[in-house]
């Protein structure tokens, strides 16, 4: 049986949290190359450090403006990819001595794919499109927010946001990019009731008065948190190291793929271990994963369960998964493994079935890439797909 009475702590990390900043640029790479060629590969690491931007991976496109036929980026494909890079530091709101959107050096090491991995996923005359490696992938949800998001993420992610969206509005000119927030709630018969800590380290101008600082920080707090929750002013930390001047890649080394946690569901739920940031939608890193996200949010939307985690395992180069595994952690109305039977039958749980239930072929990831890939409003265009409770109603008509 679980614990009904504990505390629970999740953390998040803004947009211009140097790992982050190599994400979002990864994912502006994979959708440069989506946008003219859906079926275009992405494997896309980045490297960000003090007044560099270092690109590495594999790609494959039809754009020929993009990469040439025997897979070797353009001049014209360089550009563009420096262009994208350059445009997301930008929009974070990086232009600093030790990292500037403009000045900044780039290098762009993308390559072909390798030949062996691409004819294990392509599909053939009598052969389905294949995973794009092994692995495990798994889903979440539970019933502590709207979003069917653990509290302690869904909070932390919240407070970053705002005080992102004050830093660009102009509201707090005195913040700068880099940030990260952390959230300690108290459970009480399995519910969360109240804030017990709270962590916030954010980027500053020279200088700026801490004190005023810690006053903006804990006022952001309270008007994010539910009334009553805020825990007493001992309790909450705002730079506990004091000055945070120097932040971003000048600070800190950025990589790819080093914030899964945050991008998921902050502990809360297990992790297959694949980054998604800079990854294509064929591989079943980023696609299965969002798939059991979306198959465990549409559970608990329709009030079989308080709590669902869902695991898909692949094998590389085989387009069926190799099993499928649901937990509802004591709290269905449901047998699970009825949900077993029934999910598989809603979304073909291969590679391009995936793709293809969820549109997942288009230019919406670096959007993604900040503020996690969960518990976010789907878009018009279909980026965040996999947030839509649209098979409510087969599951309640099945179940």
């Amino acid at each position: 049986m679980s614990r009904s009475h504990f505390v629970f702590t999740s953390e998040s990390v803004s947009e211009g949290h140097p790992d982050k900043v190599a994400d979002q640029i990864s994912d502006a790479v994979v959708d440069l190359f989506l946008t003219s060629d859906p079926e275009a590969r992405v494997a896309c690491e980045t490297l960000t450090t003090t007044q560099r931007i270092i690109l590495a991976g594999e790609v494959r496109s039809k754009d020929r403006g993009l990469i040439d036929a025997n897979g070797v980026i353009t001049p014209m494909g360089h550009e563009r990819i420096e262009q994208a890079a350059r445009e997301t530091v930008r929009d974070i709101g990086y232009a600093q001595e030790g990292f500037h959107w403009q000045t900044a050096d780039f290098a762009c090491h993308l390559h072909a794919q390798s030949a062996h991995i691409a004819q294990g996923v392509d599909a053939s005359d009598n052969k389905d499109e294949g995973a794009g490696d092994q692995g495990i992938m798994f889903g979440y949800a539970c019933d502590e927010t709207p979003d069917l998001m653990p509290a302690t993420l869904y909070y932390s992610h919240r407070i970053l946001e705002k005080l992102a969206a004050e830093r660009h509005s102009g509201a707090a000119p005195f913040l700068e990019p880099d940030a990260k927030s952390q959230v300690t709630l108290a459970y009480e018969n399995g519910r969360p009731v109240r804030a017990v800590k709270l962590v916030v380290s954010t980027q500053h101008a020279v200088g700026y008065d801490q004190k005023v600082l810690r006053a903006y920080v804990k006022d952001v707090m309270a008007s994010v948190l539910p009334a009553g929750w805020m825990p007493a002013d001992t309790d909450i930390f705002v730079n506990p190291t004091g000055l945070f001047e120097i932040g971003g890649p000048d600070g800190d080394a950025g990589l790819t793929g080093r914030k899964i946690i945050v991008d998921t569901y902050g502990g809360a739920a297990p992790h297959g271990g694949g980054a998604f940031s800079g990854k294509d939608p064929t591989k079943v890193d980023r696609s299965a994963a969002y798939a059991c996200r979306y198959l465990a949010k549409n559970v608990v939307a329709a009030g079989l369960a308080r709590r669902c985690t869902i695991q898909v395992s692949y094998a590389i180069g085989v387009a069926e998964p190799l099993s499928f595994y649901v937990n509802l952690h004591d709290t269905g109305t449901v047998s699970e493994d009825r949900l077993e039977a029934v999910l598989p039958t809603l979304v073909r749980l291969t590679p391009k079935g995936i793709r293809t239930h969820l549109g997942l072929n288009k230019p919406i990831y670096r959007r993604t890439a900040a503020y996690g890939h969960f518990g976010r409003q789907p878009d018009a265009d279909g980026g965040f797909s996999w947030e839509k409770t649209d098979l409510v109603a087969a599951l309640k008509a099945a179940l």
